[in-house]
């Protein structure tokens, strides 16, 4: 079995953050632990690796958004084509399909700070294609060819960085690690899609997007570079086989309310893929133009953004399975109302609320991949979990627009919303498991 090692004491760095008043130390020195304990909402970014991580996250997030939005700009306008911007999410997903789990077993036996900087590398050189087509106007081809180069990077990089994130904070802190994670690619999700239409609007056309997609990429090196986590060497090998391969599956199969989240985002996100309409909602329907059209993307995690700031400064979830259905449920009907709108204010108030929404599904699902996966199974467990969201988001993006395609825009979306919530009710009846999840630092399994 392999076993991972962190280079960091078990204290926090409480320098950098606010400490705890002194109002909360009780006055009787001998009191008991639990006389004392406090919810600290900064309790992960306390740790210098974290906060690495935080920042990596950060600033992949806001070039990745950017680039969203510099891609889908350019494509529609050289295309006029709804199904040219489904193709992007059929060609970013199909690596990650195939490679997924083989890349899940590479993250449990190799280093995984080395493989993130190889991915990164990757996504490096790809985004600097990006910016050469742009400029010379080149082949369509060649585009979709930087975005499936870009989707091999991601398959290996994103059960490593997964499974990396366990490393950089100890185990009482995976609930904070989990939201702060969130909030940090919020954040940049807020930043990124009105910063990349506005560079749009001023230069007329996406080259420098993907330009300052590149460069803050680059910067992301230096950040895992500068990481002090330390992988030792598995003592066992075991073989590469079909079953060490599937080993991922089996186990979200056998521990039911992880099964449960998956399926529900897996779905819940397939239907309702709203943002990848947005280019044509911002032109046709709206008629908000590009600068608009950085308002539509940022509006989601503007409302994740908030919910995220919310969820950390309140105590954790006392009754998880129950908020997590309430929420997806309150995502379809958000969708429903976003494609049926031709208000501008209701279509962003929609889409805040969407995001708020899917934002206690991400906490959900990843503290529980956090507290209830076995160390040496992350990188299995991850790339599964992986390739149900890039199946969700990328496959659903492309069946948005060939919806789109056949059906219209608003069609497409508002039926979307509705499937969603049909969703909500199928995952709640054939899980109970889900309806009766408590809070998330339970340790056991559902093995039913």
């Amino acid at each position: 079995m392999q076993r991972i090692f962190v280079n960091h004491t078990d204290q926090p760095e409480h320098s950098l953050l606010p400490s705890t008043p002194s109002s909360l130390i009780p006055d009787d020195i001998n009191a008991t632990p639990t006389t004392v304990t406090r919810h600290d909402p900064y309790k992960a970014l306390r740790y210098g690796d974290f906060r690495l991580f935080f920042l990596a996250i950060f600033l992949t997030s806001i070039g990745e958004q950017m680039m969203s939005v510099a891609i889908g700009w350019e494509l529609y306008q050289r295309t006029n084509s709804a199904l040219a911007l489904g193709f992007v999410g059929l060609v970013q997903v199909l690596p990650v399909i195939v490679l997924s789990l083989p890349a899940g077993q590479v993250a449990d036996r190799a280093n995984r700070k080395r493989i993130m900087l190889i991915t990164q590398l990757v996504f490096v050189i790809g985004a600097v294609g990006l910016t050469l087509l742009s400029y010379f106007q080149g082949p369509l081809v060649l585009i979709y060819g930087c975005l499936l180069l870009g989707g091999i990077a991601s398959s290996f990089s994103n059960p490593a960085s997964s499974a990396l994130l366990a490393q950089t904070v100890p185990s009482e802190a995976y609930q904070s690690a989990a939201t702060w994670q969130s909030s940090s690619w919020q954040l940049a999700s807020v930043a990124g899609p009105a910063l990349g239409g506005l560079m749009i609007a001023l230069f007329h056309r996406a080259t420098p997007v993907f330009l300052v997609n590149a460069l803050a990429l680059a910067i992301v090196l230096f950040c895992i570079l500068a990481l002090r986590v330390k992988q030792a060497r598995p003592t066992v090998r075991e073989r590469t086989t079909v079953r060490s391969l599937l080993e991922g599956l089996s186990f979200l199969r056998k521990t039911q309310v992880m099964l449960a989240a998956i399926t529900l985002d897996l779905f819940a996100v397939l239907l309702g893929g709203a943002v990848t309409l947005l280019p044509i909602y911002a032109r046709d329907i709206l008629h908000v133009g590009p600068s608009g059209l950085g308002w539509l993307l940022a509006a989601p995690s503007i409302g994740a953004l908030v919910m995220t700031l919310f969820l950390a400064y309140l105590p954790p979830f006392k009754h998880a399975g129950r908020s997590l259905l309430l929420a997806v449920a309150m995502f379809g009907l958000a969708t429903c109302i976003f494609g049926l709108s031709r208000a501008f204010w209701l279509s962003l108030l929609m889409l805040f609320v969407l995001g708020a929404m899917d934002n206690i599904s991400v906490v959900v699902r990843s503290t529980l991949m956090l507290t209830r996966t076995p160390e040496e199974m992350r990188g299995r467990v991850s790339s599964v979990n992986g390739l149900f969201i890039s199946m969700s988001n990328q496959l659903g993006g492309f069946e948005s627009g060939l919806a789109a395609q056949f059906l219209g825009p608003v069609v497409a979306v508002a039926a979307g919303g509705i499937g969603t919530i049909l969703v909500v009710l199928l995952v709640a009846t054939l899980w109970p498991e889900m309806r009766r999840l408590g809070t998330l630092s339970e340790t056991k399994n559902e093995l039913t």
